[in-house]
């Protein structure tokens, strides 16, 4: 008798669902985190914490887009320049920096429907195929209406003077990654919902996840939507930091790096998008540091795909998971 009630509590204890932590904790905690490293931290690092913030935004939404979705995108750079530039021009003719950010999300977002339409009818190479044309059709239109973007120029941005005795850079800290913890909260609750659910039955078996009652189609274009308004953000906080936009902030290789830089944190996941963005951020200043010691500046751009793809190989081979995986692995074990 004694036995089956602890057999009882024991097999009690097994079942009991875990509770999860509300992303609320989360976001309040970063929060204070990235509001105390503001005041701690150099004006450089507050520049590559920013740059960090910005970065997530559009990780974060293309994760959510490739690894809870299935769908790849290799023009997410672009997307991030067309919020980029909606954003310089706003701000330059309103001088109104939240009209501004408003209106490149919902113009980043418009793009995304279009794009998303097209990718719902699209399977692997010929979606690649599809949004690696985005990425070429974005630049060749800078320059072909040269006189609305000053084509390879670019644009200067006329941002509002941070409040009070606020220093620029931990201004423009504190905007990106704004911009970055709602990002992360809201997608959070995205997946966490219905939304969720249905962006992994799809991208298991479509054909499951529409005899479920799942509408493949819309599911697959707001996937893109949603992904889109979070590059548009992002684009638009990268013309915050640069204070400029030109065609060479977002080259082809930018797209590139953050497809590299969501697998290598790990797929799927917010904490894989946030590695992703922080390895963004340090493997090309390691690249520059490691191109200064051997006297080559022409390595700078070369070295730094080349130490993305060694760490891209290392990480495959050791968690294929991401690195983010790694922590979960451990827990599962214990």
């Amino acid at each position: 008798m004694t036995d089956l009630k602890e057999k009882q509590v024991t097999t009690s204890a097994v079942t009991t669902p875990k509770r999860r932590i509300s992303p609320f904790v989360y976001v309040i905690a970063g929060a204070l985190v990235i509001l105390a490293l503001t005041y701690t931290l150099p004006p450089f690092r507050n520049y590559q914490l920013a740059t960090v913030g910005a970065y997530f935004t559009v990780t974060a939404g293309l994760t959510v887009l490739t690894g809870l979705n299935g769908q790849l995108s290799l023009g997410h750079g672009a997307l991030m320049a067309t919020g980029a530039y909606t954003f310089a021009l706003t701000q330059n003719k309103w001088l109104h920096t939240p009209v501004s950010f408003v209106a490149a999300i919902l113009v980043t977002t418009l793009a995304g429907v279009v794009i998303g339409l097209a990718a719902a009818r699209l399977r692997g190479p010929y979606l690649a195929g599809l949004t690696l044309a985005v990425a070429v059709v974005v630049p060749s239109v800078t320059s072909t209406f040269d006189e609305v973007f000053n084509s390879d120029m670019g644009l200067s941005v006329a941002l509002d003077p941070p409040p009070g005795v606020i220093p620029m850079e931990r201004w423009q800290a504190w905007l990106c990654w704004t911009g970055a913890l709602v990002t992360a909260l809201l997608l959070a609750t995205l997946v966490r919902g219905r939304f969720g659910r249905d962006l992994r039955a799809v991208r298991d078996d479509e054909t499951a996840a529409r005899l479920a009652g799942v509408n493949v189609a819309r599911t697959q274009v707001l996937a893109f939507v949603v992904s889109a308004a979070c590059a548009g953000l992002s684009g638009a906080l990268f013309a915050v930091l640069a204070q400029s936009v030109s065609p060479g902030a977002f080259p082809l290789t930018l797209s590139l790096f953050l497809v590299m830089a969501i697998v290598i944190g790990g797929l799927g996941r917010l904490a894989g998008a946030l590695l992703g963005a922080i390895l963004l951020v340090a493997l090309p200043a390691l690249a520059q540091s490691a191109a200064e010691s051997s006297g080559s500046q022409h390595l700078e751009g070369n070295l730094a795909l080349v130490i993305f793809g060694v760490v891209l190989v290392v990480v495959m081979l050791a968690a294929p998971g991401g690195i983010a995986s790694i922590r979960f692995d451990f827990w599962r074990k214990r």
